[in-house]
C-alpha cells in the first residue's frame, strides 16, 4: 500500500512540475528573414565572399598554369633551370593557400566581417527574445529553424511574431 501511495504522489508531483513550467519556440530563419539589415549583411558578406574567391582562383589557377608549362617544357630545361621554376610553382601556390586561409580562414577577413555586421543584428534579436521571454514567463525559448528534434510543435507556442513586434518589424 505504502508503494502505491508513493507512486501517486510522484506522478503527481512529475504533472504539476511539468506544468510549472513554461517554454515557446521562434523560427529565427522568419526572423531575420523579415530584417532588411539582415538581408543587406548577408549580401555585402556574400558578395565579398565570391570576390575574395575569384581572388583565390585566380592564383590557384596562375599556380596550374605555371605547373603545365613546366611540365611541358621539362624537357628542354637544365636541372637549375627545373629548379627555378618549381620554386617559383611551389610559390605561386603558397601563395594561393595563405590568400585562401586570410580570406576564408578561422580568423580570416570574411569571419571577421560577418563577426562585425552580423553580430549587432544577433544581440537585438537575442534581446528581444529575452524580453519577450520575460514578459511572458517563459524559463525556455526553442529556436524551431534549428531544433532538428521537434517533430510538431503547435503555432500557439510560437513567439516569432512578438519578437519582430518587438524588434518594430510587425507583420
Amino acid at each position: 500500500m505504502k508503494k502505491i501511495v508513493i507512486a501517486i504522489i510522484a506522478v503527481f508531483a512529475g504533472v504539476f512540475a511539468a506544468n510549472a513550467q513554461k517554454f515557446a519556440l521562434v523560427d529565427m530563419e522568419y526572423i531575420l528573414s523579415n530584417i532588411p539589415t539582415y538581408e543587406v549583411a548577408n549580401d555585402q558578406l556574400n558578395q565579398l565572399s565570391m570576390k575574395w574567391q575569384k581572388e583565390v582562383e585566380e592564383v590557384a589557377k596562375q599556380a596550374e598554369n605555371m605547373y603545365k608549362d613546366y611540365q611541358s617544357n621539362m624537357v628542354f630545361l637544365s636541372d637549375d633551370q627545373k629548379k627555378k621554376q618549381e620554386t617559383a610553382i611551389t610559390a605561386k601556390e603558397k601563395e594561393a593557400m595563405e590568400l585562401k586561409n586570410k580570406y576564408f580562414g578561422p580568423e580570416g577577413e570574411l569571419y571577421v566581417m560577418r563577426s562585425k555586421l552580423m553580430q549587432p543584428i544577433q544581440d537585438e534579436v537575442y534581446n528581444a527574445v529575452k524580453a519577450v521571454a520575460e514578459e511572458r514567463g517563459f524559463q525556455c525559448i526553442f529556436d524551431r529553424a534549428s531544433a532538428t528534434e521537434i517533430i510538431f510543435a503547435s503555432p500557439r507556442i510560437d513567439v516569432s511574431a512578438e519578437v519582430l513586434a518587438k524588434l518594430g518589424y510587425s507583420k
